[in-house]
């Protein structure tokens, strides 16, 4: 696995949009506050072509140029990290036009972003053998106090914290928009991370009522995964074989998917063949968190199809769409563990 190189004081920071940009409100407020920001700690930025560019159908140019535009800045000296302006819808019609053979080729760079950007830090891993963030976009970084969470994916970028544990609080409605493009999360809902097996002394998975694991990291947000699956672009098969010793420890969250589409999307990818390395499964919240459908919720319905495996499963974490979110190294040796109620990633990364 390549790693790239951290974030050095005084800095480049490239911004790319090869899903959405930043041209509605409160996205493009709290963009020109991120950079802003990042000025004030003395980085230097560049905005790729189309992070203000509203042209495309579910993202933020033709596809072509999308692809352009990341092919590019990947290859490009004048920055030194890459974070995605946003997510979006149709990210996948991106994926035939970058080069990943070119990715293989350049020195590896940091990108960060979530949702729809699994279309790149997903395949980054399973077909450039190079290690991306799954952590917060752009526009994130414009609010006005930092989240522990947004000062935790910075640390992350420059290499000055390597492991990372569970929030107290997060929030269930988000109260950011046009006239308040710069607010913090609205906090109130109390972490509610469980485990199977639950975590409990004399457990054959537990040492000292301390479940762990350790394994090699891959995963995103599952309805983007499910595009993905069985294309020309789907090398699971063979990242399951080249990491066969590591085992894998998958990350998976969902945003439109609702409890049923979860579960659906669960059966797919175990079909296919993705989890025959398995170590274990990091679930995290739901943007559909709460709902139920005949009667079982998303727990239900994902731990009731995963048993089968025999390996460790948490779920509810700080993981993706219901903010905070940690960062995630896709591609990275980690070493986890749970204790009951605090979750702990530690990144072993290579540089």
């Amino acid at each position: 696995m390549r790693y790239p190189e951290f974030l050095k004081d005084r800095g480049t920071i490239g911004f790319v949009a090869p899903s959405m940009g930043c041209t509605t409100e409160p996205y493009r407020s709290a963009f020109d506050n991120a950079i802003k920001r990042f000025h004030s700690m003395g980085y230097k930025t560049i905005e790729g072509p189309n992070c203000r560019c509203d042209s495309g159908i579910g993202i933020s140019n033709t596809p072509k140029k999308c692809a352009e535009e990341l092919n590019e800045s990947y290859a490009s000296v004048d920055s030194d990290v890459l974070i995605s302006c946003g997510g979006g819808e149709l990210m996948c019609e991106v994926v035939p036009y970058i080069d990943f053979e070119r990715v293989k080729q350049s020195k590896p760079k940091w990108y960060m972003g979530y949702s729809d950007n699994t279309n790149f830090t997903f395949l980054e891993a399973t077909i450039a053998d190079t290690a991306g963030i799954y952590g917060p976009c752009a526009g994130s970084f414009g609010m006005e106090v930092w989240h522990e969470s947004l000062t935790d994916a910075f640390n992350l970028l420059c290499g000055r914290k390597l492991s990372f544990t569970n929030y107290p609080m997060w929030e269930k409605e988000s109260i950011k928009d046009e006239n308040a493009p710069f607010v913090g999360y609205n906090l109130t809902e109390k972490s509610c991370i469980s485990s199977i097996p639950a975590v409990a002394k004399g457990s054959r998975l537990t040492m000292r009522g301390r479940l762990t694991m350790r394994g090699r990291l891959l995963g995103g947000c599952m309805d983007c995964l499910i595009n993905l699956l069985g294309t020309s672009f789907d090398h699971v098969r063979e990242f399951n074989e080249r990491y066969s010793d590591d085992g894998i420890i998958w990350f998976l969250e969902a945003c439109d998917l609702n409890v049923m589409g979860m579960r659906r999307a669960m059966w797919q990818m175990k079909n296919a063949g993705w989890f025959s390395n398995v170590k274990g499964f990091l679930i995290g919240r739901p943007a559909h968190f709460g709902e139920e459908m005949f009667g079982i919720d998303h727990r239900q319905a994902l731990s009731s199809l995963l048993r089968e495996f025999n390996v460790p499963i948490i779920m509810d974490l700080d993981i993706g769409h219901m903010s905070p979110m940690m960062p995630v190294v896709c591609g990275s040796m980690a070493d986890v563990s749970f204790d009951g109620s605090n979750f702990t990633i530690s990144y072993d990364i290579e540089q």
